[in-house]
């Protein structure tokens, strides 16, 4: 079995990883089995005056560190459970320490086996605002789609004020209902969790459309690719092709 390195940026959605990693091997290996796995963690107060400022090259930096003592600790591979993060991981810059599982691509392949045309983005202003989904779910022959700027602001301010900060309220759970209920009538036929804390927020039993749950969607295929259900990861960062 192969090592798995989890580089976390936000502590919540890194944990919940983790433990999903995890509970994969109880359920397939057997009781208390499992890949070995380290996580490294940099506090997320270090990266976000270079997110405010659009200085992804800074966070890129912060996160190679993560990666390198990841790889220094034995890990043949890593994750990333930040879907934010990969915009800056996706700057051009030198080969990361290990290679990584993406996880816009690990969340696109579920959405195109499971059919989906059009779906929504639900995640931190700087993934809904930014290029990383629209690419990757277009690629498939999907189209992306995003929450209204009002409803962007309060799906942003409820992540950054609530969920990364392990506070989960029914009032913020029936916001994002809300928000979802618009992009069902838009249209779409699923919503992509793309901030890894959101799984924690919104379950498949109260969202009005199918979820793709990116925290555990990437910690499925990075069991996968531990125990050689997958081939390992070759991307070291930098741009990723359409």
């Amino acid at each position: 079995m192969k090592h798995l390195g989890i580089l976390a940026h936000s502590t919540e959605g890194a944990a919940l990883c983790f433990r999903a990693f995890c509970q994969e091997g109880f359920r397939e290996l057997g009781p208390y089995e499992h890949p070995d796995v380290t996580l490294d963690c940099i506090g997320l107060a270090r990266s976000m005056p270079a997110w405010d400022e659009g200085d992804h090259d800074a966070v890129r930096a912060t996160l190679a560190l993560s990666v390198e003592r990841l790889a220094r600790a034995g890990a043949d591979f890593f994750v990333c459970p930040d879907n934010t993060a990969h915009m800056a991981l996706e700057r051009p810059g030198a080969d990361l320490a290990t290679p990584g599982l993406h996880i816009a691509e690990v969340v696109a392949d579920r959405a195109a086996r499971d059919g989906r045309t059009r779906v929504g983005v639900l995640g931190t202003r700087y993934t809904m605002d930014g290029p990383v989904y629209p690419r990757t779910l277009a690629g498939r022959g999907m189209a992306a789609e995003v929450p209204e700027a009002a409803d962007r602001h309060i799906i942003n301010k409820i992540i950054f004020e609530e969920l990364v900060n392990g506070v989960f309220t029914e009032d913020s759970r029936q916001e994002y209902v809300r928000i979802i209920e618009r992009l069902a009538a838009r249209g779409c036929d699923a919503v992509a969790l793309v901030c890894t804390e959101i799984p924690l927020l919104v379950t498949p039993d109260v969202s009005p459309l199918p979820t793709l749950d990116s925290t555990r969607l990437l910690a499925r295929a990075a069991f996968e690719a531990s125990v050689g259900h997958r081939a390992l990861p070759t991307w070291r960062g930098g741009p990723v092709d359409a």
